[in-house]
Order: C-alpha cells, then sequence, then structure tokens
C-alpha cells in the first residue's frame, strides 16, 4: 500500500465534462492560465471552444469516436488509467508507461439532469432512460476514489474557492481539498444512484419506450433510501446534552426548505413545532375568498386555533382560546401576514412565526423583536412519514384524510335522530380538521371557527374530553366536540355532552356504538360518524 503523500498535488491535465455549463467558461481560464492542458467532450468542448479556450477532444485522446448516441465517451482504459494509477508507484508507472496512458489530475463533471427530467410530468419512458448517466459516475468514482492524485469537482459552487486556491498555490490543490472534493463526490453519486432506483422502484411494469413512465408517487417503496444533505447544524437536539442537525430533500419547499428573514437561530425544538403548526395552518385553504388560520402551538399541540375574516382576527380567536398556554409558543399561519396583525401578534412572546409570507409592514413591526424567528415557508407537497424504532424504521403515507363542505353526503353518516345545524356542521368540520393534528388521545371542543378547549395525548379518552373542557377558559355551552378515534364506551360523549357540547363528530366503529348513539339521542346530541380516525403518536 502506497503511503499518503501530503504535499501539494499540480494540476497539468483536466477532463471537463458538464451537464450544467454555468460557471465553466471563467473556471476553464484559470486552469489554462496555469498551463493546463483541457481535455472534454461534446458540447463541453464545444462551449470551451466558442469562448475561445483550446480544447483536446476526448476521442483524440482514446483514438475512438464518441458512439452510440453519446452512450460511449468517457468509458476507456486511457481515461480510467490516467485517473486510477497510483503516481510514484513503481508498478503503476511501467504498466502506464507500457500502454501510453497520460496522468489525468483533474476532472470536472456534472451529471445528467436524472432527477429533472423525471419531474417532468407526461416524460417518456425511453427519454428518463437515456437519462441515466454511466461516464459521468464512473469517472467521479475513479478521480475520487484516487483523491491522492486526482482532484474530482462535481460542485459548481466550488469552482470560485478552487480558482483562489489554485492561484494561492500556482496551480496546485492541497490534499486537504483533494479530501474535501473526494468526498462530496461520492455523495454526489449517491444521491443521484439514490434518486434512480427510487424513481424505477415506482415504475411497476417498465412500458414501452415512448410511453410515459408514470412513476406511482404514492407507492411505498421496496428499499429505503434516504439521501438528505445536510442544510444546517443546529446547537443541540430537544435538550442541551443531544447533538442535531437539520436534512433537506432540496426541493425548497416545507420547512427545511424555508427561508429564515429575522430572529434567532432556529432550535431543534422549534422547528418540530413550527412543522407542527405550518401542517395544520396547511390544512386551510387560501383563496382569496377563504378565511385566514391562525394555530398557536405548544410543544407540538395547538392550544389555539382558529379561522377569521382576517389574520388579525383568526389571531385573536385563536390566542382568547387559551392565552396563558399561548406564551413562549411557535405560530403557523396561512396566508400572507400583515403589518395590522403584526402589530398585535407582536405583544405576545412568541419563539417563531410560519407564514408564506410577511409584508413589509408586517417586518417593520417585527423588526423590533430581534430575537423573534420570522419564517417563510412554501407549501410542500405531502410526503410519508418515517420513523424510527430499534433495529428499523416504521414508513406510513402521509395522513391526508380531509372532510370538505362538497363531499359531505359521501363523508358523513348522521347517526342520531337530531342532525346537526348547519352552523354545527362549521363548526364539526373545523374541529375534524385540528384534531387530526391533536396527539392522540384527542377532543377538540370548538365553536365558530375557533377552537373553545383541547385535550391531548391522554391515556383515557374519557381524560382528554375532561382536560379539554378544563383547559377553556371561554364558555363551553353551545360548541361542539370532535374526537380524533370512536368512544369505546357511552362515558366519552357523556363527558363531552356535560362540558356543554351539543354536537359530535367521530369516526364510529367501536362495538358499542349503538350505546353511544343511544346517549346522544338522550342528551339531544347531534353526532355524525366520518368513518376515518386520526390517531397521532
Amino acid at each position: 500500500m502506497t503511503e499518503f503523500n501530503s504535499s501539494l498535488k499540480p494540476i497539468r491535465r483536466a477532463l471537463l465534462s458538464v451537464t450544467d455549463k454555468t460557471g465553466l467558461v471563467e473556471f476553464a481560464r484559470t486552469l489554462a492560465g496555469f498551463g493546463v492542458e483541457l481535455i472534454s467532450t461534446g458540447g463541453t468542448a464545444r462551449n470551451l471552444r466558442e469562448a475561445g479556450l483550446t480544447v483536446r477532444d476526448i476521442s483524440d485522446l482514446t483514438g475512438f469516436p464518441e458512439m452510440l448516441d453519446g452512450r460511449v465517451k468517457t468509458l476507456h482504459p486511457l481515461v480510467h488509467g490516467g485517473l486510477l494509477y497510483i503516481r510514484g508507484n513503481a508498478e503503476h508507472e511501467a504498466q502506464v508507461a507500457a500502454h501510453g496512458i497520460q496522468p489525468i489530475d483533474m476532472v470536472v463533471v456534472n451529471l445528467y439532469a436524472f432527477e429533472k427530467t423525471a419531474a417532468q410530468a407526461g416524460v417518456a419512458f425511453g427519454h428518463l432512460i437515456e437519462n441515466i448517466d454511466i461516464g459521468g459516475p464512473s469517472m467521479v468514482r475513479s478521480a475520487a476514489k484516487n483523491f491522492e492524485d486526482v482532484a474530482i469537482v462535481t460542485r459548481v459552487a466550488d469552482y470560485p474557492a478552487l480558482a483562489e486556491e489554485l492561484q494561492a498555490n500556482s496551480g496546485s490543490l492541497t490534499r486537504a481539498t483533494r479530501w474535501r472534493l473526494a468526498k462530496q463526490a461520492f455523495g454526489t453519486t449517491a444521491a443521484y444512484d439514490t434518486a434512480i432506483a427510487n424513481t424505477l422502484d415506482r415504475i411497476a411494469e417498465a412500458p414501452a419506450a415512448e410511453s410515459p413512465a408514470a412513476p406511482d408517487a404514492t407507492a411505498l417503496p421496496t428499499t429505503l433510501r434516504i439521501n438528505f444533505p445536510l442544510a444546517q447544524s443546529l446547537r443541540y437536539g430537544e435538550n442541551p446534552h443531544q447533538r442535531a442537525a437539520l436534512y433537506s430533500d432540496g426541493s425548497g419547499l416545507g420547512l427545511a426548505g424555508a427561508t429564515q428573514l429575522q430572529g434567532k437561530e432556529l432550535s431543534f425544538n422549534n422547528l418540530v413545532d413550527l412543522d407542527a403548526c405550518w401542517e395544520l395552518a396547511q390544512e386551510f385553504p387560501t383563496g382569496e375568498s377563504d378565511p385566514a388560520a391562525v394555530i398557536i402551538v405548544k410543544h407540538t399541540n395547538p392550544c389555539g386555533a382558529a379561522t377569521g375574516a382576517s389574520v388579525l382576527e383568526a389571531f385573536q380567536k385563536a390566542l382568547a382560546a387559551d392565552p396563558i398556554s399561548a406564551f413562549g409558543g411557535v405560530i403557523g399561519i396561512n396566508r400572507a401576514v400583515d403589518g395590522e396583525a403584526a402589530q398585535e401578534i407582536a405583544k405576545l412572546f412568541v419563539e417563531a412565526i410560519a407564514a408564506p409570507a410577511f409584508t413589509a409592514e408586517a417586518r417593520e413591526r417585527f423588526g423590533a423583536k430581534k430575537n423573534l424567528r420570522l419564517v417563510e415557508v412554501h407549501a410542500a407537497p405531502p410526503r410519508p412519514v418515517v420513523k424510527h424504532v430499534s433495529g428499523g424504521l416504521l414508513m406510513q403515507d402521509a395522513d391526508t384524510g380531509r372532510i370538505d363542505a362538497d363531499d359531505l353526503d359521501a363523508a358523513l353518516k348522521i347517526v342520531t335522530w337530531r342532525p346537526p345545524t348547519a352552523e354545527e356542521l362549521r363548526s364539526l368540520l373545523f374541529a375534524w380538521r385540528v384534531a387530526k393534528h391533536v396527539k392522540s388521545n384527542a377532543i377538540v371542543y370548538a365553536r365558530d371557527g375557533q377552537t373553545i378547549g383541547i385535550g391531548a395525548g391522554q391515556m383515557s379518552r374519557v381524560d382528554a374530553a375532561r382536560f379539554g373542557a378544563m383547559k377553556g377558559v371561554l364558555p363551553l355551552k353551545g360548541c361542539v366536540a370532535a374526537s380524533d378515534a370512536f368512544f369505546p364506551f357511552p362515558d366519552g360523549l357523556e363527558t363531552v355532552a356535560a362540558a356543554g357540547a351539543t354536537a359530535v363528530i367521530q369516526p364510529g366503529g367501536s362495538v358499542k356504538d349503538q350505546d353511544v348513539i343511544d346517549a346522544a339521542d338522550r342528551l339531544d346530541v347531534a353526532m355524525v360518524f366520518t368513518g376515518i380516525r386520526h390517531f397521532r403518536h
């Protein structure tokens, strides 16, 4: 085994073959300025020549033309031998000399944009397959494996720093830089292969080349492959003795892709709570004629949730539901925050606020609260839920179950002699949306687009009903109640009725359903079954 050489290594010959040509010409000029021979392929070579640079075609190096519609360009011993042989190793030196293999000291490669191709609606299966890069990943791996002698550049963002280092070291790179680049490179090929495998895994049968690829985005993978790059190191986790970091799927959507506009660094707990309130805020539509929704969360459970004609009204209603618990919480809002709402929200101590936008007036109002974190979030599509268990992982679909006003006849079953009034029904649907985001066992009391009391995470459903009633600071008489799962016995229903609820929404499905219905009829409580539950653990 050859001893590691810690010295600077000069770059004398570089192979450039990229899909993304951003910044390429400037970087190639830096290389050429140090007398580096530039070797290139296809469109990359043409791009460099048009910029006035001298380029040697890969076919001139290998003695073979680019063939098979470009599928075979760099898959050749004269390329990979030049990348993989260990400089200073006598046996390797003798072999490359015998076969006329020239050293290649740097590879600049980025890969076919497979993920962008896969994301195109209706992309043809044959086109998808053609966008699987073969030669690029092979060169990346060869160069990265031989990082002691070869620099592998896979990120456009690295060009400026590398140009500076080359200038500082007269055309050479340090071992530390080559090692950093090699680690990035293996991460690049791992992510690329993961994207390919995950996409193809969702295509059950290979269609004809001209047919749409049509991967099933809802299918659970046969093998769970996760490759999320580090987005942010965090000071600590839930507690100071736990390390933590945030990783992103790279989409720029959702909380991991959010933009922090002001405030202290987001903590692990901030992110968990913000995700909880943002996800609940997304349950409410955001059209111009739709009401605003404001969610106040403490320790992942909503302590206040409300809708209103404006963000200000919705906030005031959400805060009134439980002003004590709201202190030190986080807020999620389903629409842009304006100055009027910001002026009122700023009176309350909160850790962070997530919304799709903040007006200039809102940012000015919040600006005086330097520690308040403002986070601008763009909605992300529902993703499967992953949880760790000892020795493995659990995965399930996102809970996208929802009941909207336009499908009430199909979604709801009125089971009591008295149907809910129109006003009760509106409140029931609101309470049901909130209950979906409360830790089970969950009971939500609500009225007129406002939570009145929330019982979260209780071992007994009766205790959840009692706790929710105790937490309410507003009168419960005439409210409605939502239960995330069925009442196993009449006592839960009797508890919410005693608290003041006149109507109840629940999944149904208990062997004691008829006893619960009889209790509701006796107490003149209207009750509807949804047929679906919303356990949240």
